[in-house]
Formats: C-alpha cells, structure tokens, sequence
C-alpha cells in the first residue's frame, strides 16, 4: 500500500513537470473568454482529460502510435506563437480587429492541447505501476494540479498584461519540443527506425525555458520603467 502512494506522489510530480508549459497555454487559450466562461472552458477541459486519460490506459499500445495528435499541437502551439508576434509587428493588415475564438472553439483547443501533452504522461504512467486505480488516481490528482496552475497563470497575465510576450515566447519553445517528440514517435511508428524521445535533452529545453522567462520578465519590466514619464 506504502509504495502505491509513493507512485501516486510521483505520478503527481512527473504529471506537473510533464504539463507545466501546458498550464501556461492553457491560460492563453481562455483568457480572452470572460471569468464565468474562462472556468467553464477550464471545467470541460477536465471532463475531456479524464476522459481521455482513462480510454488511453486501456489502449496504451494504439496511443503509442498517434504521433500525428502530438503533430497537431505541435502546429497548433506554432501558430499560436507566430501569430501572436506577427499582429504585435502589425503583419496582419486587417481594417477590423481580429475576432477572438468563440467559448467552443476555445474547448475544441484545450481538449486538443490537453490530448497532445497527455500521451506522454500516460506512457510514463504506465511504465511506473501496472494497477489501473493507482496510474488513474495519480492523473487526476496531476490534471487537477494543472488546472490550478492554468488559473494563477490567467491573473498573472491580467496582472501583468507586458508578461504576455513573454507567455508566447513559452508557447513557441515549448511547440519545438512537441516537434521533437512527435518526430521521435513518427520515425518509431512509421519509419520503424530508434530513435530516444529526448531529441531535446530535458536539460536544455528547461534552461532555455528559465532564460526566456527570465530574460523576459527583466526586459518587460525595464520597458515598462522606461515608459513612465519622468518625475518634474
């Protein structure tokens, strides 16, 4: 019993470490939506985990080969990002501005979002305990963990609204990793070739990670200094 909850605290801890980017963009996906909506979008996005987490333990042989849903967020993150910094550089000549996603689309977005960090951790689940009730126990605690995380992220960026840059650059980076995972399992599945899934060692895309948060932060809040005007 004693080691099913330290593989429960685990799981916990590797489902946080996993899906810490994730939390950020989930906090870009809704905070456009109004607060009631922001945790409605948040809720179902739960019910979708859930879900999903629980038929993949069932399945985790098929899960293994759907590369092309970590493909689709890896494009998704992408777009995200370059989108972000294409209308920030006025790229998008527009007479109106851009209409925001709607409350369902914004679902749509988290569930997919949601599906693509998902695979990983359910491997790694798996190859850490064999009973369905512990790996099961540990998700929903871990997606749980995330959602609040996701709901500090949101009043940081009300808060801080110059951190936004900041949150894409995250979001870009973080769809390179997704790029090399997806990869990683393409050439496993299709090409039936070895090749390790940390392409991009965990080491590197970490210290890269606190750098642009870092970096970030240092640089919005220095602009922000400077934007002040002057006392008389």
């Amino acid at each position: 019993m004693l080691e099913n909850i330290l593989t429960i605290f685990t799981l916990v801890g590797l489902e946080g470490l996993l899906s810490a980017d994730n939390a950020l963009i989930l906090a870009i996906l809704v905070r456009h939506l109004d607060k009631p909506k922001q945790k409605k979008a948040l809720l179902y996005g739960i019910a979708g985990a859930f879900v999903f987490r629980f038929l993949s333990l069932l399945i985790v042989r098929q899960i293994m080969t759907l590369w092309y849903l970590k493909a689709i967020g890896a494009f998704y993150l992408a777009y995200l990002a370059v989108d972000h910094f294409a209308r920030k550089r006025g790229f998008h000549h527009t007479a109106e501005p851009s209409k925001k996603p709607g409350f369902w689309r914004t679902v749509i977005a988290v569930e997919l979002t949601d599906i693509a960090f998902a695979i990983d951790g359910v491997l790694v689940a798996v190859a850490l305990s064999n009973q369905l009730w512990v790996i099961y126990t540990g998700a929903v605690l871990g997606i749980l963990a995330v959602r609040l995380a996701a709901g500090f992220f949101i009043n940081v960026l009300e808060k801080h609204p110059r951190l936004e840059n900041v949150a894409y650059l995250v979001v870009g980076w973080t769809s390179v990793k997704l790029f090399m995972k997806t990869y990683a399992s393409f050439a496993q599945t299709v090409l039936d070739k070895t090749v390790p899934e940390d392409i991009l060692p965990g080491w590197l895309f970490w210290t890269v990670l606190l750098l642009i948060i870092g970096v970030g932060i240092l640089w919005a809040y220095r602009k922000q200094g400077s934007s002040k005007p002057a006392a008389n």
